[in-house]
Order: structure tokens, then sequence, then C-alpha cells
């Protein structure tokens, strides 16, 4: 296998770097750090747009870890390393917690050590694979987790990068199948907060990055069918459950909802 690092193109915007720099990492290169500028200018909330997902993704783990007392977390799409880490929230809550993650980016395998710290009672692990490989991401999930217990699948603002919908779904309906009853889908998605947001994000899909698909919340609302919707159900970030670190920079734009598998 190739080194990860001899597989960056640090000369093309990348997602998941972009979202690093607006949240105020060090893992972007001026590519990332231009394209993020440029997304700004069109539409001004992005900054607080991904702080408000972080907050969200901590909303939810802390509920699926706590109330619903989930100890079994598979992170798809796992994005860089930062605050507020799946592993960080839900063994901060409940040592004895399991996370894997998955990913096959080479820029995210390359901060991937950053993701592997545990508590001793618990364990995090990282499964290096397409999210929509099913059979290798729940073969390698189980080398962690035991897949017939409850499973919380953590899907946070990654299957927009998916372009077609139905693709997407497929996705989602082959892991939740796979797993238990009483496992969880803990849901994030973007969509357009008006002309500017929709605008921006063409510019940002046209510059050669990885495009990510803009969904409105009936479309957002499929990946829960068959599924228990948890209270408050699908809504803006910012309704979900809101606390003190809650803003309201997303209340139309982010939308998700945890399901529970009947």
């Amino acid at each position: 296998m190739k080194d990860p690092q001899s597989r960056i193109d640090t000369s093309v915007a990348h997602s998941a770097r972009v979202w690093n720099y607006w949240l105020g990492g060090k893992d972007n290169y001026e590519a990332d750090q231009l394209a993020g500028e440029a997304y700004e200018r069109t539409f001004p909330p992005s900054r607080a747009f991904a702080q408000e997902s972080r907050h969200f993704l901590r909303r939810m783990i802390t509920y699926l870890a706590g109330e619903a007392g989930i100890r079994q977390f598979l992170d798809l799409g796992a994005g860089l390393p930062t605050v507020n880490n799946t592993h960080e929230v839900a063994q901060g809550i409940a040592p004895d917690a399991r996370v894997v993650y998955v990913d096959h980016d080479p820029i995210v395998i390359r901060h991937v050590d950053a993701l592997l710290t545990s508590t001793p009672e618990g364990a995090t692990a990282y499964v290096e694979a397409d999210m929509q490989d099913t059979e290798t991401v729940l073969a390698g999930a189980a080398r962690t987790l035991d897949l017939s217990r409850p499973v919380a699948l953590v899907c946070c603002d990654v299957l927009g990068h998916i372009v077609d919908l139905d693709e997407a779904l497929g996705l989602i309906e082959r892991l939740t199948r796979r797993l238990p009853s009483g496992s969880h889908l803990a849901l994030s998605h973007c969509w357009a907060d008006g002309p500017e947001h929709i605008a921006a994000q063409n510019a940002y899909n046209a510059t050669g990055a990885i495009p990510y698909i803009l969904r409105p919340p009936a479309q957002i609302a499929r990946f829960f069918e068959g599924l228990d919707l948890v209270e408050p159900g699908l809504t803006s970030w910012p309704n979900w459950r809101p606390d003190s670190t809650t803003g309201t920079a997303t209340i139309r734009a982010g939308w998700g909802a945890v399901g529970r598998k009947p």
C-alpha cells in the first residue's frame, strides 16, 4: 500500500480539510483555505455552520451513550480529528464504549492515530474502507464490535458526498438491515439555507473537489424509513435537544435525527 501522504493532492480543495480550516484546525493547505474563504464570501455563516454541525454530533452521541445506553458506535466517514470526536464524547459518558471509525481517504488515514486513543475499559478502532463497501465495513467493524448487540450507526454530514440519492439510501438500508434490534441511526445532512448557500456549494463543487449534494428535509427523512424516530424527530440542528452551546446559524441548513431500529 502506498504511503497515504503520496496520495494526497494538496492543489485541490478537500471538504475534510476545508471543514478543518473552518473549525480552526491546522490540517489544511492553501487550496483549502482559499476555497473556505471563497465559500464564506458567498455564504458568510460557513464557520458557524461547521461548528454547529459538531455540536449537533456531540448532542446525538451524548443522547446515545447516556439516555439510550448504547455502548457500540460505527462512525462512517470519520473525517479529520477535531474537537468532540465520537469516541471522546461516548467514552466520556460511558468509559466502556467501543467505537469504530470508517474512512478510506488518504488525508484522514494520515491522521488516524489521533482517532485511536481510548479509555482502558473501551476500545477505538479504524477500518480503511469505502463506506459503500458494506461487507468490508461490517467485517472490519466486527473485529471490535459485537454485531449481535445494538450499535449506533453514525453518519455526520457524509451522505451528501454520494451524489445519487438511491445509492445513499441503499447504503443506509443495507447497514441498518444487518444491525440488530435496538440499534440506532444518528444522521446529519446539509440542506440549502437560501440562494447564497446554493451558489457557494455549486461554486465549490465546480472546483474539482469531491462534490456535496444539498438535500431537502423530505429526502433526508427517507433515510429513517422503518426506524422509530427519537424525539424531537427530524429537525434542524438547533432544534434537536438544544443546550447552552446551540447556535442558530443553521436554523434551516442543517437537519438530522436519531432513529431506533424496532
